[in-house]
């Protein structure tokens, strides 16, 4: 049987957005996997939108999350409001700073963050009716604010101390791994992999979220 993917993105561009590597490559895996993969996003303006080339926000710029998913999604991209957690046996988060800011206020508030409605709404779905989880790079702040409180999960985004100890205080335990490394929790059915959390190549950061695709398809 043909497994249904969800893919919630936060826009274009790992500033201000979904982390295109990382989208690209988790869709790339599900591919691979057989899945069959239909992407979301918040319908609503972005956070601010940032010059990629000079690492600075651009004036006077305003762009839609959703409109900005779409060009990694190749236009086949639905409002996060549409999503069921009924049409789809597991959820992926890809990373980026829309994650943190599209996704959640995580980039602004830390521990004190709270995630879009819609997001978190669809997380604890997920969770509730036991479809696996995948949460790379940054994207892991969002299942430790969502679920932490109260179950706890475990979820790495590589080593970086200070995120770390947001995610334990957020009620998550975070883990130590590589970017080509994974940590699973089995008893909340959620993978993550720290990607571009890490210093990494493009190839270092495909055999994590390989792994981290792979497992979550093993769990549906």
């Amino acid at each position: 049987m043909t497994k249904s993917v969800a893919v919630v993105l936060s826009g274009c561009g790992y500033l201000d957005g979904a982390e295109i590597h990382e989208a690209t490559l988790a869709l790339l895996a599900l591919d691979l996997g057989g899945a069959r993969v239909q992407c979301f996003a918040p319908d609503k303006e972005q956070m601010h939108v940032m010059n990629h080339v000079a690492k600075a926000p651009a004036t006077g710029e305003s762009r839609n999350v959703l409109v900005e998913s779409g060009r990694i999604a190749r236009s086949n991209i639905k409002p996060l409001a549409q999503a069921n957690v009924s049409d789809f046996d597991a959820l992926v988060f890809p990373g980026g700073y829309g994650a943190a800011k599209n996704l959640s206020d995580y980039a602004i508030k830390g521990p004190e963050c709270t995630v879009d409605p819609q997001v978190d709404a669809l997380i604890k779905a997920a969770h509730a009716a036991k479809k696996p989880i995948c949460a790379v790079c940054i994207a892991p702040v969002l299942i430790a604010k969502s679920l932490g409180a109260e179950h706890h999960p475990t979820l790495t985004i590589g080593s970086d101390p200070g995120t770390a100890a947001h995610i334990e205080q957020m009620g998550a335990k975070h883990v130590e791994a590589p970017v080509t490394g994974i940590a699973i929790d089995k008893a909340n059915a959620i993978v993550s992999t720290p990607a571009y959390m890490c210093d990494a190549s493009i190839g270092q950061v495909w055999v994590g979220i390989k792994q981290a695709i792979d497992a979550i398809l093993t769990m549906v």
